[in-house]
């Protein structure tokens, strides 16, 4: 009955068939790792909100070489983990970052190294200000630092992949994204591989620094794409069974309905118009 499954044509549709249901399996699974992937990283950001803080140098490598250099970035699961560490801002090297969204408005982080015992240092995402009137890439007036030893609490961000330009404006570094090691060439020290996102700081920071939010990754999303693909991947089969099975029911004889077009045009007319007798 199904002998015509080892025809060319037939064993073609099959290993088309298995092919896009492997393609869409492998999709699938590409997906779910991604999902695991942001679902680890939204259970560190939740469990980073509320931890008590630890040394810097337990979560990121004391960087050791020279000056204009970045030390390694922390390990994966070391980011967004919640660390403290003590020393004073060196406002001559701030760096604005500009383009940044917060509620909706475009302005600047202003990210500034903060000078450690040892010499090396680290850098300090103080927070989001806005432009100066004239347009959203108007440089802003930064406020004021403490001058003396400050102790910082943060967030561990990791360098920001995407390289850009880091220009001179007016005394200030300016660029567009906080590569660390980037910004590293521009200033006179060792700098830690990461950078920290502020979330308290003593003495306090300057009121009109607003906090930088910490968004969760969109884990459901890659979650909704994994049950798309392997439900693809379970129509095709299910669909090469369906076709398969019609195909050996009609050359059987068993389905006997009749699959030809239907012409009505053709047809006889069932209710013919009355004619006028002669």
């Amino acid at each position: 009955m199904y002998r015509f499954l080892l025809t060319p044509r037939w064993l073609g549709i099959l290993a088309l068939t298995l092919f896009a249901s492997f393609v869409m399996v492998q999709l699938a699974d590409w997906q779910l790792d991604r999902y695991r992937g942001r679902s680890a990283i939204n259970e560190r950001i939740d469990a980073g909100a509320t931890a008590t803080p630890v040394p810097l140098a337990s979560k990121v490598p004391t960087p050791t070489g020279t000056a204009g250099t970045a030390g390694p970035g922390p390990a994966t699961e070391d980011t967004w983990s919640r660390v403290t560490v003590t020393g004073r801002y060196d406002p001559a090297n701030q760096i604005l970052v500009r383009g940044r969204t917060v509620d909706s408005r475009v302005g600047f982080e202003v990210v500034t190294p903060l000078l450690l015992a040892d010499g090396t240092a680290v850098l300090v995402d103080l927070g989001w200000i806005p432009p100066a009137p004239g347009g959203a890439t108007a440089q802003p007036q930064v406020p004021a630092l403490p001058t003396g030893e400050v102790t910082v609490v943060g967030r561990v961000h990791a360098s920001e992949s995407a390289s850009g330009a880091v220009s001179d404006r007016n005394g200030l570094l300016e660029t567009r994204r906080i590569t660390v090691p980037r910004l590293a060439e521009h200033l006179p020290y060792p700098v830690y591989g990461a950078y920290l996102l502020l979330d308290e700081q003593t003495p306090a920071a300057d009121a009109a620094f607003r906090a930088v939010p910490i968004g969760h990754a969109n884990n459901w999303q890659n979650l909704g794409y994994v049950v798309q693909w392997y439900a693809f991947a379970a129509m095709a089969l299910v669909g090469y069974g369906w076709v398969a099975r019609r195909e050996a029911r009609r050359a059987a004889g068993l389905d006997t309905r009749d699959t030809r077009p239907l012409d009505r045009a053709a047809e006889p007319d069932s209710h013919p118009t009355p004619t006028a007798p002669a």
